[in-house]
C-alpha cells in the first residue's frame, strides 16, 4: 500500500553530477523520514543520507561535502544532489521511507526498486 518510485540514475563521467528523486504514495499519514542507501556489488547496503521531516540531515562520511538531501514533505519526495561523483560511488541506490500510515499506527520502513548510479573514470 506504499510505493515508493526512483529516477534519476544513470552514467556519469568522473567530476559529474546527478540528482535523484524517490516520490513515496499510497496509503500516507505521515513520514518521518527519508532516505538513500546504495549497494554495490559484494557489499552489504550502507547508508548514504536520511533526512527527517524536521530537516535534520545524516551523510556517510565519505560523501559529505559533495552531496545533499532535501524533502518536499508536501509532495513526499525526497532529493539526493550528487556532485563531484566518484568511481567509489557506483552503486544501485536505493530510497527509504520512515512511513506512519494512520494517525494511530507506528511507523515501518519501505524501500524503493534502486536506481543505478554509475561512475566512470
Amino acid at each position: 500500500q506504499v510505493q515508493l518510485v526512483e529516477s534519476g540514475g544513470g552514467l556519469v563521467q568522473a567530476g559529474g553530477s546527478l540528482r535523484l528523486s524517490c516520490l513515496a504514495f499510497g496509503s500516507i499519514f505521515s513520514i518521518n523520514a527519508m532516505g538513500w542507501y546504495r549497494q554495490a556489488p559484494g557489499k552489504r547496503r550502507e547508508l548514504v543520507a536520511v533526512i527527517t521531516s524536521g530537516g535534520s540531515t545524516n551523510y556517510v562520511d565519505s560523501v559529505k561535502d559533495r552531496f545533499t538531501i532535501s524533502r518536499d514533505g508536501a509532495k513526499n519526495t525526497v532529493y539526493l544532489q550528487m556532485n563531484s561523483l566518484k568511481p567509489e560511488d557506483t552503486a544501485v541506490y536505493y530510497c527509504n521511507a520512515d512511513v506512519r500510515r494512520t494517525s494511530y499506527s507506528g511507523t515501518s520502513d519501505y524501500w524503493g526498486q534502486g536506481t543505478q548510479v554509475t561512475v566512470s573514470s
